[in-house]
């Protein structure tokens, strides 16, 4: 399984927000605090649907194999049909 730019980027941007939130409670700012759990819950959803993604793609290259290996034994099949 590979990783993809939505992965990427939502993890980074996960992180930033949590840093921001943080800043904020600390520097008592809730703007700055309440800004930095949006960008937070962004980036996590936005890394989720990378995850989603990747799951996809093994699942069509998965039943993608699967139909070459039914290809495979029905060809198989017709051989010796005609043998």
């Amino acid at each position: 399984m590979g990783i993809n730019k939505d992965q990427v980027d939502g993890r980074m941007k996960e992180a930033g927000g949590k840093v921001q939130e943080v800043a904020g409670r600390v520097s008592g700012n809730r703007t700055q605090e309440a800004k930095g759990a949006i960008n937070k819950n962004l980036g996590a959803a936005q890394a989720k649907v990378g995850d989603v993604t990747e799951k996809a793609k093994g699942a069509v290259k998965d039943a993608q194999r699967e139909s070459e290996r039914e290809a495979e034994v029905e060809r198989e099949r017709e051989t010796r049909d005609y043998r």
